[in-house]
C-alpha cells in the first residue's frame, strides 16, 4: 500500500471518529414538529360529527336513511356549497328527495372544500 493510500485511510478514519464523538456529545436528535393533518382537525371539530357537504365521500351519507346512494351522488356532484341550505337548490330534485334533505339539514355542515380529497369523494376504495 502506498504512503498516499495509507494517509487517506488515516484521515478518513479520523473524520469518522470525530463525527461519531461529536454526534454522541451533541445530545438527542431534534424531532420534527408533529405533522398537521387538516382533515383530522376538521373531524375533531363539531363539524366532524356532521356530514360535511363539501368534503364527505358518497359512502359517508349511508349513515342516514334515504341519502345513499342516489342523493349522495347528487350532493357530491353539485358541490361546493356555501351554506347547508344550498343543497336544496340541486337541480331536478323530486319532492320526496327535497323532503329527505330538509329532514337531514341538522346533520349537515359546510366547510371549505379540500382539494386533496379529489376523486376520493366519489370512490375512496373502501368496500364492505
Amino acid at each position: 500500500m502506498s504512503k498516499m493510500q495509507s494517509w487517506w485511510r488515516w484521515i478518513s478514519l479520523g473524520c469518522c471518529l470525530l463525527v461519531g464523538i461529536l454526534g454522541f456529545w451533541g445530545g438527542p436528535p431534534a424531532l420534527a414538529a408533529e405533522p398537521i393533518n387538516k382533515m383530522d382537525a376538521k373531524l375533531a371539530s363539531p363539524f366532524g360529527q356532521k356530514l360535511d357537504l363539501n368534503n364527505t365521500n358518497v359512502n359517508g351519507f349511508s349513515r342516514y336513511p334515504g341519502l345513499y346512494p342516489t342523493l349522495a351522488r347528487l350532493i357530491v356532484a353539485n358541490a361546493p356549497y356555501g351554506k347547508v341550505e344550498d343543497v336544496l337548490a340541486i337541480p331536478n330534485l323530486t319532492e320526496r328527495q327535497k323532503e329527505v334533505l330538509k329532514a337531514n339539514l341538522d346533520n349537515f355542515a359546510v366547510t371549505e372544500p379540500e382539494v386533496m380529497l379529489g376523486w376520493d369523494r366519489i370512490n375512496n376504495g373502501i368496500y364492505r
